[in-house]
């Protein structure tokens, strides 16, 4: 069948809105109508050549639609079932996985960033060449296709336009709180960067009751809405030894800090601003060779851990994520812009690269 997709041809190319053929769903794969997709820092750190992946490509990964049809051996949905296309790109076959680890799947970095579905092989055409997929969802298109384990159920009576986000920036803040961290009440945390991932993380701990709750950013009005969704304490960098703001405001520093931008800078920042003992979840992607220099005495005293995809499940997580924002205890609509149409898409990615825009969402 056709369908209308936005291509990225070349590293810091324009989008092309096209008309693209999508084949059939096979072995463990459904046909998705999308709905609406996020828009993430990820998306576009491919666009600027920040993260590597085959062109022409159809980005996207954090799509919500509608199943149009199955393919064999899919037993989890049928068709009419809603979904959100979580970006935890797994194998569902290797030891992690098996483990109940799918973040750190062996072959996730391949699978997300290598272009092609599960069993090696394309299912986008552009006339005769084939077209490339993202996170093996591929979500900037208005059909597609997903293996089915990466497709979550939800309720057909919630917005769509709304629980795309879901699928990776708002559970890897929240999952880095309430997964990766477990932080518990009266905990202290400080989080970098008050975009979508920082701002999710915020909420999280709120919800886990972490007190206090520091939040750092350049822009003062992401401060403004870290505090109204939970931060007690604001931090702006500019001008501020942001290190020995922490440690003052916390009397030694914080049981954890969450980097949420992806700078050398930040992350240095984050584990100086724990506590001996505490311990600075690593969110940011830094570009592929990158280096960051960390005080090797305090790393004796501190712990750092990875956050991938927010350490989650997304048939457990993501329902979870959905029914604390119905009891109100994680309000992440209010990060979300009005839906931009599916053409104003440049629109959306500019919006959010300069700070105007915390989370885009596209509409089809």
């Amino acid at each position: 069948m056709k369908t209308r997709a936005a291509i990225l041809s070349e590293v810091n190319g324009p989008l092309s809105l096209e008309e693209i053929e999508v084949g059939d769903p096979k072995n463990g794969e459904v046909l998705i109508r999308m709905v609406a997709s996020g828009v993430c820092h990820t998306d576009v750190s491919v666009m600027h050549g920040l993260l590597p992946a085959p062109m022409p490509i159809v980005l996207g990964h954090e799509g919500a639609g509608v199943v149009e049809a199955v393919g064999p051996g899919v037993t989890k949905l049928k068709k009419g079932d809603h979904v959100v296309t979580a970006a935890v790109s797994h194998c569902a076959k290797c030891r992690q996985c098996l483990s109940g680890e799918p973040f750190f799947c062996s072959t996730m970095m391949p699978l997300a960033f290598g272009g092609c579905m599960n069993d090696g092989t394309k299912r986008f055409r552009r006339g005769k060449d084939e077209v490339s997929h993202f996170f093996l969802q591929s979500s900037w298109a208005e059909y597609t296709i997903a293996p089915e384990h990466i497709a979550v159920k939800v309720p057909s009576e919630l917005p769509l336009e709304k629980l795309g986000p879901l699928a990776c920036g708002l559970e890897t803040g929240a999952g880095a709180v309430l997964n990766i961290a477990r932080v518990r009440a009266g905990e202290s945390v400080a989080i970098f960067g008050c975009g979508g991932v920082g701002l999710a993380a915020i909420m999280a701990a709120k919800a886990s009751r972490a007190s206090p709750i520091i939040a750092v950013d350049m822009l003062d009005h992401r401060l403004k809405m870290a505090e109204e969704l939970g931060a007690s304490e604001t931090i702006n960098a500019k001008g501020t030894n942001v290190v020995e703001a922490i440690q003052k405001l916390t009397g030694g520093g914080v049981d954890w800090g969450f980097e949420c931008i992806g700078r050398a800078d930040t992350i240095r920042q984050t584990v100086d601003s724990t506590r001996m003992g505490g311990t600075a979840v690593i969110t940011g992607a830094m570009a592929a060779g990158a280096e960051v220099t960390l005080d090797g005495l305090g790393l004796i005293l501190k712990s750092v851990k990875a956050n991938i995809e927010g350490g989650s499940i997304p048939d457990v997580f993501i329902p979870l994520l959905i029914k604390l924002w119905q009891q109100g205890d994680f309000p992440f609509d209010k990060l979300l812009s009005a839906p931009f149409a599916f053409k104003d898409i440049g629109q959306a990615i500019q919006g959010m690269e300069k700070g105007e825009v915390i989370k885009p969402v596209i509409r089809y």
